[in-house]
Order: C-alpha cells, then sequence, then structure tokens
C-alpha cells in the first residue's frame, strides 16, 4: 500500500499494538500491492487490526478473549455480564471501517481499469512483434529453400566426382593386382624353372629354398608351383605317376612335379625334426611357427597325427601296463567288479586330466586346435581304451560257461556293465574338454560294438546258469537233511523231506532280483525303446519260465507227500474176515497214514500259499518295473501280459491237481472216522424209557474236529474264488460222503432227533466256507431228517413244502426201523408216482 498523504505509511503485514486511530484520509492501493505472495486474508486482517480500538486488545487480554489474526475478537461466552447491562457492541468502529472498505472497493475498480488498458496496449504490442515476426518467418524459410537447393547441387556433384574418383581408383587398383600377380607369376615361373631343370637335381635351386628363416615362404611358393604344375600336367592328360618315372623326360613340366614332391617331403620331414625338437623342450613358439607352416601340407594333417602319436601315453608301455594294473589289481583273475569299477574311476580321471593338458598345449600350438583334439581323443579311444577292454573283457563261450566258482556268465556281465557305464562318463568328460567334430559318443558305442550284438543271448544264458545252480544247490540241502533223519519212519521222513523242499518265497524273491539286476543292464547297454522292449522281454521270459518252474516243481512235490499218504491208506485197508490182534494193528497203521495225510495236507497249502504270494511278486514286479519298459511299443506289453499267463498255467495245473488230492485225503480221512466212531445205537437207541440225547455223535464230534482242524490251513493258504471253490467242492463232497455214510443205518425216532442234531453240527461248521449252494443242501438234510422222527401217517404232510427233497426222502424212508411193519411202501407208493 502506497504513503497517506502526511507521509505516515502502513505496514500492511505486520500492524502496530498501540496504532493510533485511522485518520480521514482514504486508503490508497498499489498494483505492486498484489504483487508476490499476495494473500487476501492476510490484507484483511491488516485492514481490520489497524483500524480496532486498542481498548479492545486490553479487554480482551483481561476477560480471557483472544484476538484473531484477522481482526475478529474471540469472547468468553459469559452471560453475566448481559444480566448485569453491560453491553458494549463487539465493533465499535464499525462506520470507520465501512467507509475504509467503500473507498476500497473505489480504488480497487480504479486499479482494475488501469490494468486493463495496460493489458489492452499489451496486446497490440504483442500483435505487432507477431506479424514482424511471421513475416520475418516467411523471408527465412525462402532463405532456407535456397539453401538446400544448393546443397543438393553440390551434393549431387560431390556423388558424381566420386563415382569416378571411385572408377580411376578400382582401375588403379586392378592394375596393380595385375602387376603384383605378374610379378609374383614371373618370380614363379623362375622358380619353377630351376626345378624343371634337372631330375632330381636339387642343388641349383635358390637360396630361398635352403634358407631355414624364410622356410614359410619357401614352402608357400613350393605348394604353388605344385599346383600350377600339376594343374598343367592335368590339362595336358599325362598322369602324375608316368611322369616321376621318366626320369629322362624334359618337355612339359613332369620333372618340376617330380622335383617339387622329393622337395615337400624334404621340407615336411625337416619341419617335423623341429617341431620334435621344439616339442621336447616344451618351445612353444617354435612349435606353433613349425605347426603354422606345416599347415600348408595337407592342411597340417602330418604335425597333428605325429604329434598325437608321439605322446607317452601311446607308446609308453609302462604307462599301458600301469592301466591294467591300476584296473585290475596285481591278480587279475579275482578282480571284482566293485574293485574295477573304482580303478576305472582313477584311471579315466588320469586321462580326462592328461588330454586337459594336452589341450591347453595343442590351443597354444596348432593353427586348428580342433582337429588335434578330434585326432587326439579318437587316439584315446582306439588305442589305449580298447586295449585295456580287451583285458578287461574277455567274453565267455556259451557251449562251455565258466563255473560259478570263477564268477560265471555274470562276472562277466557286471565287468561289461562296469566298463560301459565308466567308459561312457570318460566319453563325456572328453567332450567337455573339446574334441572337435568327432562323434565321442559313436565311437565310444563301436567299442562295445562286439559285446552288445551278443549281449541278450549272455544275458539269458546267465540267469539260467543261476537258476540251475541255485535248484543244484537247494537239492544238496534237501539231500543232506534226508540222510540225517535216516532212523526216522517212512512217513515222518517223508514230510521232513516236504518241508525242506517246500517253496520258498525268499528264493522267489531272489529270482526278481537277479531279473532287475539283468534289466538294470538292459536300460544301460540299449537306448532305443524298441530294442530296449526286446531286451527286456527276452529277459522277463527268463523269469516267467524260471518261478513257473521253480512252483510248479514244488507243487509237484507236495503232490508226492499226497500221494504217498494215499498209498499208504490204501495198503491197510482190510477185509472182513481179520484176526483182532490184525485189525487192531492195521487201526496203528490207518491212523499213522492220516497223519501222513494231514502233514502232506498242510504241506500243500503252505506250498499253494507261497505259489501266490510268489506270483503276486511277479506281478508287482511286472506292474512297477516291466510294464514302463515294454508300454512305449506297440504290442509288447499286451504280449508279455500274454506270455506271463501261459507260464503261469503249469503251476496252476499242478495246483488244481493238489488240491483235487487234498479233498480226497480230507475225504478218505472223514470216512475212516464215521467207520471206526459211528455206531449202529447211535441212531437206533433202545426204548428203555431213559430220556433221549441230544448231543452230537461222537463221530461227528471227531469228524467236525478234524475238519476244523486241517481246514485251518486252507483257510490261510487260499484267498477269492479259489478258496470259494475248493470249499465248495469240499462241502459237496462232504454232502455226498454223510449221504452214503448214513445208508448204513436204519433210525428210530430218537435216533432220528440224534441225525438232526449232527445234521445242525454239520451245517454250522460248513456255514464258515460261505458257500451258499452247500448251506442249502445241509438245510434240505436237516429237514429231510424228520421222515425218522414223525409218524407214518404225517409222512406224506412232511413233503408238501419241500418236494425237492423226495427223491433222497424215499430212501431215507427205507431206513425207518418200522418201514416194514407199518407197510410204508404201499402206503406212500402214490406220493412217489
Amino acid at each position: 500500500m502506497r504513503e497517506p498523504r502526511d507521509g505516515a505509511r502502513t505496514d500492511s503485514s505486520k500492524p502496530s499494538k498501540a496504532a493510533p486511530p485511522p485518520q480521514s484520509f482514504p486508503l490508497i492501493l498499489d498494483i505492486d500491492d498484489f504483487k508476490g505472495d499476495f494473500s487476501f486474508d492476510a490484507l484483511f486482517g491488516n485492514l481490520v487490526n489497524d483500524l480496532l480500538p486498542s481498548y479492545k486488545l486490553e479487554e480482551s487480554e483481561s476477560d480471557g478473549g483472544d484476538a484473531l489474526p484477522n481482526g475478529h475478537l474471540r469472547v468468553p461466552s459469559d452471560a453475566s455480564k448481559y444480566s448485569q447491562g453491560i453491553v458494549s457492541p463487539l465493533f465499535p468502529e464499525v462506520e470507520k471501517l465501512l467507509s475504509l472498505f467503500k473507498d476500497s472497493c473505489k480504488e480497487l475498480l480504479e486499479l482494475r481499469k488501469q490494468i486493463d488498458g495496460r493489458l489492452y496496449n499489451l496486446k497490440k504490442d504483442v500483435s505487432v512483434q507477431d506479424s514482424k515476426h511471421r513475416k520475418t518467418l516467411a523471408e527465412l524459410e525462402k532463405g532456407v529453400d535456397g539453401l538446400f537447393d544448393s546443397f543438393a547441387r553440390l551434393d549431387s556433384r560431390i556423388s558424381s566426382v566420386g563415382q569416378t574418383a571411385a572408377k580411376i581408383g578400382d582401375h588403379l587398383q586392378s592394375a596393380d593386382a595385375q602387376r603384383e600377380t605378374a610379378s609374383q607369376t614371373i618370380e614363379l615361373i623362375k622358380y619353377l624353372m630351376e626345378f624343371n631343370s634337372s631330375p632330381g637335381d636339387l642343388m641349383e635351386l635358390s637360396p630361398l629354398f635352403s634358407d631355414d628363416s624364410r622356410v614359410a615362404e619357401a614352402a608357400s611358393i613350393a605348394q604353388k608351383l605344385r599346383s600350377f604344375a600339376e594343374e598343367d600336367i592335368g590339362r595336358h592328360g599325362i598322369p602324375v605317376p608316368s611322369a616321376m618315372g621318366n626320369a629322362t623326360a624334359s618337355r612339359g613340366l613332369e620333372v618340376a612335379v617330380a622335383n617339387l614332391q622329393d622337395y615337400c617331403n624334404e621340407l615336411e620331414n625337416r619341419l617335423l625334426s623341429r617341431f620334435d625338437a621344439a616339442s621336447q623342450k616344451r618351445e612353444l613358439t617354435t612349435m606353433a611357427e613349425c605347426a603354422k607352416i606345416l599347415s600348408q601340407f595337407n592342411r597340417g594333417t602330418s604335425a597333428m597325427q605325429h604329434y598325437v602319436a608321439t605322446r607317452p601315453m601311446f607308446i609308453d608301455v609302462e604307462i599301458m601296463n600301469a592301466d591294467t594294473k591300476l584296473v585290475l589289481g596285481d591278480q587279475a583273475a579275482q578282480a571284482s567288479p566293485s574293485n574295477v569299477a573304482r580303478g576305472l574311476s582313477s584311471l579315466y580321471k588320469e586321462i580326462t586330466d592328461t588330454v586337459r593338458k594336452e589341450a591347453a598345449t595343442i590351443t597354444a600350438v596348432f593353427p586348428s586346435p580342433s582337429e588335434v583334439m578330434s585326432i587326439l581323443v579318437q587316439r584315446v579311444l582306439e588305442q589305449r581304451i580298447t586295449a585295456l577292454l580287451d583285458k578287461l573283457l574277455e567274453k565267455p563261450s556259451l557251449v562251455n560257461l565258466p563255473s560259478m566258482e570263477e564268477g560265471g556268465l555274470l562276472l562277466y556281465l557286471r565287468m561289461l556293465a562296469v566298463a560301459y557305464e565308466k567308459t561312457q562318463e570318460l566319453a563325456r568328460d572328453l567332450q567337455a574338454v573339446g574334441c572337435g567334430d568327432l562323434d565321442v559318443e559313436g565311437l565310444t558305442e563301436s567299442l562295445f560294438s562286439s559285446h552288445k550284438d551278443e549281449y541278450p543271448e549272455y544275458e539269458q544264458a546267465s540267469l539260467r546258469q543261476l537258476y540251475k545252480v541255485k535248484m543244484e544247490e537247494l537239492r544238496a540241502e534237501s539231500q543232506q537233511i534226508s540222510d540225517s533223519s535216516g532212523s526216522i519212519g517212512r512217513s515222518k521222513g517223508a514230510s521232513v523231506v516236504s518241508s525242506q523242499q517246500q517253496i520258498s518265497v525268499t528264493v522267489v524273491t531272489e529270482f526278481v532280483r537277479w531279473n532287475e539286476e539283468a534289466i538294470s543292464r538292459c536300460n544301460l547297454f540299449a537306448s532305443q525303446p524298441a530294442t530296449l522292449a526286446t531286451h527286456v522281454k527276452a529277459v522277463f521270459t527268463c523269469l516267467l519260465d524260471q518261478v513257473s518252474q521253480y512252483i510248479a516243481d514244488g507243487l509237484e512235490r507236495a503232490r508226492d507227500s499226497l500221494t504217498e499218504a494215499a498209498n499208504l491208506r490204501e495198503r491197510f485197508v482190510l477185509g472182513t474176515s481179520v484176526t483182532r490182534r490184525v485189525a487192531a494193528a492195521a487201526a496203528s497203521a490207518a491212523e499213522a497214514a492220516a497223519a501222513a495225510g494231514e502233514s502232506s495236507f498242510r504241506s500243500f497249502m503252505i506250498a499253494v500259499q507261497r505259489s501266490g504270494s510268489s506270483v503276486a511278486i511277479i506281478q508287482q514286479y511286472f506292474a512297477n518295473s516291466i510294464s514302463r519298459l515294454l508300454l512305449p511299443v506297440d504290442g509288447a506289453h499286451a504280449a508279455a501280459c500274454e506270455e506271463m499267463a501261459t507260464a503261469m498255467s503249469s503251476a496252476e495245473a499242478a495246483a488244481y491237481k493238489g488240491l483235487q488230492q487234498c479233498i480226497e485225503t480230507v475225504m478218505a480221512e472223514v470216512e475212516r472216522l464215521l467207520s471206526a466212531e459211528q455206531k449202529a445205537t447211535d441212531y437206533r437207541s433202545p426204548d428203555d424209557g431213559m430220556a433221549p440225547d441230544h448231543r452230537a455223535t461222537s463221530a461227528c464230534t471227531r469228524v467236525v474236529a478234524y475238519l476244523s482242524r486241517v481246514l485251518e490251513s486252507a483257510f490261510t493258504a487260499l484267498e477269492g474264488l479259489n478258496k470259494q471253490a475248493f470249499l465248495t467242492e469240499l462241502g459237496n463232497r462232504l454232502h455226498k460222503v454223510l449221504l452214503n455214510h448214513w445208508q448204513k443205518y436204519t433210525f428210530n425216532p430218537s435216533g432220528g432227533l440224534r441225525l438232526k442234531r449232527d445234521i445242525t453240527e454239520y451245517g454250522e461248521f460248513l456255514r464258515s466256507f460261505n458257500a451258499p449252494s452247500v448251506d442249502e443242501k445241509f438245510e434240505l438234510l436237516g429237514i429231510m431228517a424228520n421222515v425218522f422222527i414223525v409218524a407214518p401217517e404225517s409222512l406224506s404232510t412232511l413233503f408238501e413244502g419241500t418236494p425237492s427233497i423226495r427223491k433222497d426222502a424215499q430212501r431215507f424212508i427205507q431206513l425207518r426201523d418200522d418201514y416194514k411193519a407199518a407197510k410204508l411202501a404201499s402206503k406212500l407208493s402214490s406220493l412217489w408216482s
């Protein structure tokens, strides 16, 4: 704000606390007051604070009120002051403030008019300046267009001059090249004339060809001369060998070719000698120079091959002998695969380190190190590794197999697998070191090609050999135990031998372990899925044959004990007219035969159980290990499944025959127990007025006890449908035996009640078979036993509810003790018709 007319200045930012009341001078505002950080709140506060009376400030301090920065007064809310009649206006200077604001408004309007005038003038000035600027830009654009035209003409001129200069340069370069070529050709012709002067004479040549310091230049020129001469001879149709053999010929360049060849040979030998001397002294610079020069002769092949051939690993006999000793040990005949694996790892690591050191030298010496590394690695595999493998892998004969004391075929196969695996690792290590374009993998495979071609035959022969030796071992153990039990009775001794020749899941697991090892070798040697599937199928077929034969033989041995027990039973079958002493001896022998039969039954059930466990092991092994190897090849998996089913068919047939014999054995003992224990009075109790006996007969109790005891092993050994079929057949046979047995007796009503108790006892035991058809038959037997209990006149009503028992009931009714007395035949004739 401007100063008032009396020269006093009003501070708009910091108002004085004791400022005098404002005069009546109008407020003067200036445009500059609105520049910078202008705040309307600050301006308004300053105007109000400057004009408020000072006593208001004091009153606010005494009353606890606060003066606001913008001029407002915060008055405490105390209603008692108004009640006392003390009323004072808050803004007593409001009239002055109002006049001040009106003056300020007028001045603000005046300032706006001034600013609008200034803005109008500025717009006019800007319009004039913009018009001048546009005119200047138009003139500049015309000048720039002229410059662009000038530059385009200049660029065209420069391009024309450059093309002319380039043509002149090309002509000059071509002329210089022709001159250089002509000069070199003249020089070469001179040298060629020297070589073509006289046949076999190299003494008159220029110093260039004998100066050791210019060997590289001499070699280059000699190669050019030889190429030129051979090309000329080729154009004239003269073969080089005839030209070289014609010592007297002087026409053409035949003599030059011969002399150049002799000189190149002599120079190459000289360079190789120098290269060898430098190699022994480890002078890499000299070696590199010689190698570079020799690269002009057959692309340096002679130098590369010479360097590789002179490596100690290929010419030192002691190194080769050390290789064999490290791998096979001092006693090569007793080497084990684990020791060979450790020896090969050590040897191959040493070879890899040696090749890595040679790679550093080759890289520093030869212009084409990859080609040299290719030759070096090939030589390592074909010479050093092949020599070692020939001593390590002596292929045995399949006609005269090595004995298991010598390791058998399995030792050869394990050695082959170890050598193949370790040699593959060596090939990968050498590939990492560097071997150029050499197919290391293919070369390594070729080292084992003769072994891999016949590998499947050796693997199958090895499995057959292992099986044969194992069977001989088991037979020998069985024979020893049989010999040690010489004083044992025949039946008891048979059971002992049978238990030792019993099928063992441990043995089958050993078969599987052999097969797993063979399959791992198949995986190692066969990379193609089809080849792998073929090998795996052949090896797995060996396992199927072994397990099938082993199980079938074991079941047959178990059947032999059943057959022997049957022979013992038949041997002691007596006629009717024998003495009491003979009968007692026969009964004792029959007891022994029954014990042998029960023992052979348990042995066969154990054999069946172990057979099932063995088959389950094979199936699990097939599912876990074999299937995934066969599935990638169409038809291989299905064919293997079919072969597995076919292989097990012989074992299933042996098991079926044995189970039939088991039923015969059980039924024979049941018949013996029934004959020995059943008394005629069991079913025809005397009518002496005593209460009837409702207990099962002794024969029934003995039979049920025997069946419970002997069939315990069958319940454990058999599973699923096999168990159900066996128990169903056994129940049907027992039903038939009991029917035939009861036909031998006559029954009165009390005997019928006891028979019904026997039938109930049998039925309760047979319910554990879970055979519905058997349960139904014995339920019908219980109903049919009622024919002995009911009165004669009630028999006809007995069959009305169960007509299915009429056929058997007709035979049973004839067993009633009153059958003839009650004339039941005539009474029931209409029922049977």
